[in-house]
């Protein structure tokens, strides 16, 4: 019955046999249910010892045979061998709280019947890491979990049982045993993002794709506790319906639902997105959520609307690049997009272009802009047609509404406008050499504002030459010089002059006007030789000079040019020959072999060939010089001939007087700047003076104060009165003892320099011969002036006046110094 059943389900298999209150059977039959194959059905029949009925047998001998090892020719009779070590892969549960170690199955080998036997197993969470995870019993063979696992970190182990005698011998091959681990639903699903960013476009239709949401869950996707189902929990804000959008529940797609998008009613949703597992199932399944932000995109489903129907301005005439008006409108769509940006466009009122309508980038305003001048003249008014679209066009069923159009009316500003000469430049052709007080033509000026009453006066503005004037009335133009062609001021024949024209209005006006006047050449220029200056050897070989002339006169009344020597003086044409080369150029040569250097002046009559051709005599300096081997000068005044001449020497002459007086005045100044120095040394202020301290003399005297001096000593001998000198007996030792004056030589009033040194050694001498000599205090003359002194002592102890009484105001005027002294004597007792 087993049999029978088992190939078709496992479970009605077991409800068959469980009525039978068969122990054994109904055993088998929940191993049956757990493990869902057929080779854990055998398997488990020998783990757990149970002899297998005939009928199962029968009915199972196709997958018993291979797991057996079996006689080929004995199909009928099974003959069980190594029945043990036939071990199914063992499901373990993930996170079991059973108590450990937790037993799994009990591996058995026939040969532990005879002797006893040792156990173990090898591999990952047995004896490699992560190791301690699987145990075998040694001797009962019993495999058992140690700790709870987790598929989410390692979903199966594949281990190897081994099997040895006490000496460590294999008595059976080792086998492999598979634990899987069963998954359980221990893992929420997990959002790839916590919020997700969507868009849709207003107006969308049902059914259109917003985005797609994605979860994970760690469990076993294969099963229930890894299989998600999503769905909206809520949407912000419910408007126009509370289910604009749903949600496809396995793959997370987000599609619209409704109609009703509006993005300038509702900008944006917010969804909560729920993901659950155990395939959705609210009460066993694990849940999570997160947010979709879907923003509603704009589309151009609002025209722009012009704020009035009819917009003004004015503008004065003649200007351009000025805005006129500024016109507002209003539009719906989100700003600063196509869809708001607004364009202006003028459908009438402007045939000529004379206005356009640019953007404000910032304020979406139609700038009325100017952008040809406008005459007032012309037109007075106009009135501007102006539609307003946007960059992109209207989504599709949205038409323009009336207010998408508006009128400008602009009011034209009449304003002075400045005359104008017509033609401008005005071109008129006259013959050089036209005298003074000449007509030449009349340059007016017109003016543009026809409804205005005003004059108009003319004046010259530019004329370089200083030829032309003008009248400030009628504009006639007269000549003031005779008009030359050959000037500086004429430009390919063409001389250019500049009028103003002013009006009378308020406030003025004015305007330029330019008159070209092409001069006609004449022959009024004679010509001249060129080169003016040149040089020849005394035997010239060749013999001959080429020279040309210069005519500023154009070729019409110029070359040909006709060459001929003056008559005078007399040995020109002796000496002296030209030749006629070309119509330009002549040859100038000498007549004789030989010619004395020199500087020669050469008079040369050349005609030009103009109508009544003009005739002038040239002089040509030719210096006549020594030569060397390629013919050139070799003498001295070569130099002088070639590269100074008389104006050039003069010119190096004033040169180098006007350095040499630089020169002189910069000593000058040298030498009075450093006596302003010194006077400025002299007058500084002595508070500033660094050279205000005190001086030590080593005087080794007492003081005045505390010494009685005789003053008298001081004076000259021939002057000390017989009563004043004391007797021997009171004098003091370190007094000047009086004894005859010697002799000291006369110093002379103005002594030649030579002799200061013989007037030292002579005073040196009578010094030292002086009985009266220091080391006591005495009075040394090192110079005799004279006796007598018309003069009283200068000493301020024999001052019989303090001097207070003196006016020492006039110090003061002597510079800082004496100011000093003016304080100190001429102030008060402070």
């Amino acid at each position: 019955i087993l049999a029978k059943h088992v190939k078709f389900d496992i479970n009605k298999a077991c409800k068959i046999i469980l009525p039978k209150n068969c122990f054994r059977l109904s055993r088998i039959c929940i191993l049956l249910n757990y493990f869902h194959n057929f080779i854990d059905v055998i398997s488990l029949l020998q783990v757990q010892d149970i002899p297998a009925p005939p009928a199962l047998s029968q009915g199972l001998q196709e997958i018993w045979f291979p797991l057996r090892q079996t006689d080929s020719s004995s199909v009928d009779q099974l003959k069980r061998m190594k029945r043990d070590w036939v071990i199914p892969p063992i499901n373990v549960p993930e996170n079991s709280r059973g108590e450990f170690p937790q037993d799994l199955v009990r591996i058995r080998s026939d040969n532990d019947k005879n002797r006893s036997l040792r156990y173990s197993v090898t591999g990952p969470g047995a004896d490699q890491p992560p190791t301690g995870i699987f145990i075998i019993h040694p001797i009962s063979g019993e495999l058992s979990v140690m700790k709870p696992l987790d598929r989410e970190h390692i979903s199966n182990f594949h281990l190897r049982a081994h099997a040895v005698d006490l000496n460590g011998n294999q008595v059976e091959s080792p086998i492999d045993i598979v634990i899987n681990v069963i998954d359980m639903n221990d893992n929420r699903p997990e959002f790839i993002h916590q919020i997700w960013n969507g868009t849709i476009p207003e107006g969308s239709k049902p059914g259109t794709f917003v985005m797609t949401v994605t979860s994970v869950d760690k469990d076993d996707p294969k099963t229930a506790n890894g299989m998600l189902r999503y769905k909206i929990v809520s949407q912000n804000p419910e408007s126009p319906t509370s289910n604009m959008f749903t949600i496809n529940n396995k793959t997370g797609g987000i599609i619209t639902v409704a109609a009703g998008l509006d993005r300038e009613k509702v900008p944006q949703y917010t969804l909560i997105i729920q993901a659950t597992d155990m395939e959705g199932n609210p009460m066993y399944g694990l849940s999570n959520t997160a947010t979709a932000v879907i923003k509603v995109t704009d589309i151009n489903d609002n025209p722009p609307e012009f704020t009035a129907e009819t917009f003004f301005g004015e503008v004065p005439e003649n200007r351009v690049n000025v805005i006129v008006a500024n016109l507002t409108v209003t539009d719906k769509d989100q700003p600063n997009t196509p869809a708001w940006n607004t364009v202006y466009k003028i459908t009438g009122g402007d045939p000529t272009g004379r206005f356009s309508v640019p953007t404000d980038p910032t304020t979406n305003e139609g700038l009325v802009t100017v952008v040809k001048p406008i005459d007032y003249e012309i037109s007075r008014t106009y009135v501007l047609t102006v539609v307003a679209v946007n960059e992109v066009s209207l989504a599709r069923g949205i038409h323009s509404p009336r207010q998408s159009t508006a009128t400008v009316s602009i009011r034209v500003i009449d304003v002075n406008e400045s005359p104008y000469f017509e033609p401008n430049p005005k071109l008129i052709k006259l013959e050089e050499g036209m005298q003074p007080e000449s007509a030449l033509t009349t340059f007016t000026a017109q003016d543009p504002d026809r409804f205005m009453q005003q004059t108009i006066r003319y004046t010259r503005l530019s004329d370089p030459a200083n030829w032309l004037r003008i009248d400030p009335n009628t504009g006639r133009i007269t000549t003031i010089a005779v008009l030359d062609r050959e000037s500086p001021y004429v430009k390919d024949n063409m001389y250019s002059a500049t009028f103003l024209a002013s009006d009378s209005g308020v406030p003025p006006a004015s305007g330029t006007g330019t008159l070209q006047i092409f001069l006609l050449d004449i022959n009024d220029n004679a010509p001249h030789v060129y080169p003016q200056e040149t040089e020849m050897c005394e035997k010239p070989e060749p013999n001959g000079i080429n020279i040309t002339a210069l005519d500023g006169d154009l070729n019409s009344n110029a070359g040909p040019f006709a060459f001929e020597l003056a008559n005078r003086p007399s040995d020109i044409r002796r000496n002296w020959t030209i030749t006629r080369l070309s119509g330009d150029i002549a040859q100038l040569s000498l007549k004789i072999g030989f010619l004395e250097s020199g500087i020669y002046e050469i008079p040369i009559i050349i005609t030009d060939s103009g109508n009544l051709p003009m005739s002038n005599t040239s002089y040509l300096r030719v210096k006549v010089c020594q030569c060397d081997h390629n013919g050139d000068c070799t003498d001295q005044q070569h130099i002088v001939a070639a590269g100074l001449g008389t104006g050039a020497i003069i010119a190096i002459l004033l040169c180098i007087i006007i350095l040499l007086i630089l020169v002189l005045l910069f000593v000058v100044w040298m030498k009075r700047r450093d006596k302003e120095r010194q006077a400025k040394q002299l007058l500084i202020d002595p508070e500033d003076d660094v050279r205000d301290n005190i001086l030590k003399y080593d005087e080794e005297g007492g003081g005045e104060e505390d010494q009685d001096y005789d003053l008298s000593q001081l004076q000259q001998p021939d002057t000390i009165e017989p009563d004043a000198i004391k007797p021997v007996g009171i004098r003091r030792m370190d007094e000047r003892p009086l004894h005859p004056e010697p002799q000291y030589p006369i110093r002379s009033a103005a002594p030649h320099p030579g002799d200061i040194g013989d007037f030292i050694n002579e005073g040196l001498k009578a010094a030292d011969n002086d009985p009266t000599a220091p080391p006591y205090d005495s009075l040394l003359v090192f110079d005799y002036e004279g006796s007598g002194s018309t003069a009283g002592s200068l000493s301020s102890l024999n001052s019989s006046s303090s001097g207070g009484d003196q006016d020492y105001d006039y110090l003061n005027d002597w510079g800082p110094r004496f100011r000093k002294l003016a304080d100190m004597y001429g102030g008060s007792d402070d």
